[in-house]
């Protein structure tokens, strides 16, 4: 009966306007809790985050690339998250449910543009760690701030128009109903899940913006650590090697985190995973990921205590 309704609305040239987002089922009380740990972990991550920012600002002795690259990583987790968690509390508390088709659209380009520039930023700071290990007497000259600013630029730009026509083939898609979608925020698996239309164009552009962005980003990401091992491998004391290798360790534990999330959700031929378990890797992905960031790179960071 459903799939006659919905020939029945293609044949009549209807489609929906507006989606319905399920967020989390539960009763009210798990909800509810669900929403005083969404609001403080996004409390504390932009704090966190913007703190980074203003430390690196206020102290000249950050005023070096790796730190201009981390406050573009911290400026793009604010808005990331910021983009996802205060409509999902709206959808937990029943209070903003839908969302219209043009802002889905929007959204869904929004997230996955400063998904894929995190991507790229990533393997710059990859490259700048490169950089600074096998070629530390060279380091001043070889990133100076001219190309630090090229390279920033470079990965906002690529990840912006790398999304540009994977959201343009969605918004052409034709969505007859239902129109109620399995999660608290407008993603690409979702919208393939309700469209009555060909959705082949768009899976298979996903599949390649994935290869194109995560999977060069991350070969580059991966290449630079072999060198940075070899290099650091090669270092006579063992002082010496501990203190190389802490410079790059809280990026690599990001790059982990952040590459193995995103590969699960994106690098895959079609949109075969289950939505609920894409809904909870997402969580994570936009919830809890930018949260641990500026703990992960301060934490075990000297230079940002002493400066703090």
């Amino acid at each position: 009966q459903t799939d006659l309704n919905i020939w029945k609305d293609m044949a009549n040239g209807t489609s929906v306007e507006e989606f319905t987002l399920l967020g989390f089922p539960g009763t009210w009380q798990s909800r509810v809790s669900l929403v005083v740990v969404f609001a403080l972990m996004y409390s504390l991550t932009v704090i966190g985050n913007a703190s980074i920012i203003a430390l690196v600002w206020r102290s000249s002795n950050l005023h070096t690339p790796m730190y201009f690259f981390l406050c573009n990583l911290s400026f793009l987790e604010i808005w990331y998250t910021t983009g996802v968690v205060p409509k999902a509390i709206g959808v937990m508390l029943r209070t903003s449910q839908t969302i219209s088709f043009s802002v889905c659209i929007l959204q869904l380009f929004f997230l996955l543009s400063l998904g894929s520039t995190e991507c790229f930023l990533l393997a710059v700071m990859a490259y700048d760690r490169y950089i600074a290990i096998c070629y530390p007497l060279r380091y001043s000259s070889l990133m100076n701030s001219v190309l630090s600013v090229r390279l920033a630029l470079s990965s906002w730009l690529g990840g912006f128009s790398a999304i540009s026509l994977l959201a343009f083939l969605t918004s052409r898609l034709t969505f007859c109903g239902p129109d109620v979608i399995n999660h608290f925020l407008c993603d690409i698996d979702s919208c393939l899940a309700l469209s009555c239309s060909d959705t082949w164009p768009v899976e298979l552009a996903t599949f390649l913006v994935s290869i194109i962005v995560v999977v060069a980003s991350c070969v580059v990401t991966l290449v630079s650590y072999m060198y940075i091992i070899s290099s650091v491998l090669r270092i006579q004391s063992v002082h010496g090697r501990k203190k190389a290798f802490s410079t790059c360790s809280a990026h690599l534990s990001v790059v982990t985190i952040w590459y193995g999330s995103t590969m699960f959700l994106y690098v895959k031929p079609s949109a075969q995973n289950s939505l609920d378990l894409n809904k909870i890797i997402n969580t994570f992905n936009t919830v809890v990921t930018p949260l641990l960031n500026p703990f992960i790179y301060t934490l075990r960071n000297k230079e940002v205590k002493l400066a703090l």
